[in-house]
């Protein structure tokens, strides 16, 4: 029986509440997501709303960033949800919704991701099944384990609906959008992710989220916000991206050289 292979590494990674760091990647190029993976990256996160990644270069990516034994996590457009099933048939191990505002929002998320009797994705997985390991019907029984739905939490909305958010059946965890909601907090006046404000909802979101047996993620802009999560609660990290490793690296180089 398989524990899911390279897809099931993040699920068991969060149900032990382990420490799991992913890359975030807007760059529509495999080659960039698989030399992320390749370092000590727990997984890969490619960003298919903001970033310049598409369904075509996100399914070439997750098969490079499966070969470097990293399981991949996509999120998607605001309300993208039938993209969310083709991501996971792609092989996703986990997908990221932005901008859940309510129970029922994000009960249609799920229901994109998970089978039934838990939600309604159609069969279909043409990568999955080969780096889940399941074949066949044990894939149809073993696939709502290992693929996960996260729901963003980036709105006054969402954090009123917390806890019905968690209770939605086929929610696995929720990750927190620090300069969207501070924009919301803020009310459209600041951009403020290390405000009090957000910090006092990153408190609860951790709280309500270990309340519900479920898991928290944070993007986080550099490795030290990313290691004072974790101590907060949330297992599930970003750190910094892909770009902003690039112009760090540049800026660097170029200071040493002049």
């Amino acid at each position: 029986m398989s524990d899911g292979g390279v897809i099931g590494k993040l699920a068991r990674g969060l149900a032990e509440r382990r420490d799991v760091l992913s890359a975030w990647v807007g760059v529509n190029d495999a080659a960039v997501a698989e030399a992320l993976a390749r370092e000590s990256f727990d997984a890969v996160t490619l960003d298919l709303q903001h970033g310049g990644v598409d369904f075509v270069g996100a399914s070439q990516a997750i098969l490079a960033v499966a070969l470097a034994g990293k399981p991949t996590i996509a999120r998607v457009p605001v309300g993208d949800f039938a993209l969310a099933s083709r991501l996971v048939d792609a092989g996703a191990a986990a997908v990221i919704a932005p901008m859940i505002d309510d129970a029922a929002t994000a009960r249609r998320f799920a229901e994109h991701v998970k089978f039934p009797p838990l939600g309604q994705r159609s069969w279909g997985p043409r990568a999955a099944q080969a780096l889940s390991g399941f074949v066949g019907p044990a894939y149809l029984h073993g696939a709502n384990a290992v693929t996960l739905a996260i729901a963003m939490i980036e709105t006054r909305e969402a954090l009123a609906s917390l806890d019905a958010i968690l209770a939605s059946p086929g929610i696995d965890g929720v990750f927190v959008g620090p300069n969207d909601l501070s924009i919301a907090l803020h009310r459209g006046g600041a951009i403020d992710p290390d405000g009090a404000e957000v910090d006092r909802a990153l408190t609860e979101v951790a709280t309500r989220a270990a309340a519900h047996g479920k898991f928290a993620g944070l993007y986080c802009h550099d490795g030290r916000s990313a290691k004072a999560a974790f101590a907060r609660g949330f297992a599930l990290r970003s750190v910094s991206s892909d770009l902003n490793l690039l112009r760090a690296a540049a800026r660097a180089e170029l200071a040493a050289a002049r």
